[in-house]
């Protein structure tokens, strides 16, 4: 975990990771006018890396590509032909890194810190300075980069939180609901990859583009320090909730990302085998996700 970056552990959250697939813990317009949809069902080549030095050769060869936007390079180099380029933002928790930090705590739209990651505290999906936030700065200023859209994470705490303090957190899930919406109306041309989300998928199904399940076969262990498989109900309670999203929304891509060691060819292989044949478009890498890995040859 040593040298993590911010979006790194955004990602991979112990809401998904530590606990099982069924837990959860509180863990400008670009070209996206002429980008054509990847038609839904259709298994596309994608990837997500949160690294500096991306590798242009494998980003090129994605057609679906997440990015960390605010690393200071051009993206040009990494996109390829009618791919989709998408940018992180965490829409659940903000880190005291960022360059809002200070200014989102002083209008009290922060509430306590992850206790998995201290250094990054709650958002209050309901406050406006928050909502203000990811409408008029965070997401422009994406999209001002290039991006053809974002891909939003750490909305689950919105679940977790409500779930939590019902009393204190009251309304959580809608504002997430709402949140999503507001950004769909501000931006109605870009894409749009969202990261589970699953109590907010009923209302938000319809106005997302990519639907992500992480760590649907396998995860990293934090107690055991080790890749492990999960239980196949545990995937068939993921599996279950994307395709009941697609169900509302037709046109939507549904991915899932696994976590494997690179080493073990084989069993990399199967995960993309296995998450393929149900009809997801997968992608296997390590917990880092710090460079694109290239999935297993023949």
């Amino acid at each position: 975990m040593t040298g993590m970056t911010d979006m790194r552990r955004r990602t991979i959250l112990q809401r998904v990771l530590a606990l099982g697939a069924t837990a959860l813990t509180l863990g400008v317009r670009s070209r996206s006018d002429a980008a054509a949809k990847p038609r839904a069902n259709t298994a596309l080549r994608w990837g997500v890396d949160y690294g500096a030095t991306t590798d242009p050769v494998l980003a090129r060869a994605c057609a679906l590509l997440v990015l960390e936007p605010h690393h200071a390079r051009p993206i040009a180099p990494l996109r390829g032909r009618g791919s989709i380029l998408l940018g992180y933002v965490s829409f659940g928790e903000v880190e005291r890194s960022r360059p809002y930090f200070a200014e989102l705590e002083k209008a009290g739209a922060l509430r306590a810190a992850n206790p998995n990651w201290p250094d990054a505290r709650l958002a209050d999906l309901r406050h406006p300075a928050w909502r203000a936030a990811v409408l008029d700065r965070l997401v422009p200023a994406i999209l001002a980069l290039g991006y053809d859209g974002i891909f939003i994470d750490t909305i689950d705490n919105a679940e977790a939180m409500e779930r939590q303090d019902p009393a204190a957190n009251t309304g959580m899930v809608a504002a997430g609901v709402s949140l999503i919406a507001a950004v769909r109306a501000r931006f109605p041309k870009i894409r749009i990859m969202l990261n589970r989300g699953y109590a907010l998928l009923p209302e938000v199904a319809p106005k997302i583009d990519y639907l992500l399940g992480e760590a649907m076969a396998s995860r990293w262990n934090f107690t055991t320090k080790r890749y492990e498989l999960l239980s196949d109900s545990d995937w068939a309670w993921q599996a279950g909730r994307l395709r009941a999203a697609q169900a509302r929304n037709p046109a939507l891509t549904l991915t899932t990302l696994d976590y494997w060691d690179p080493a073990d060819t084989k069993q990399v292989a199967g995960l993309y085998a296995r998450e393929r044949a149900a009809g997801f478009s997968p992608y296997v890498a390590t917990l880092a996700l710090d460079r694109l890995r290239p999935e297993p040859a023949g």
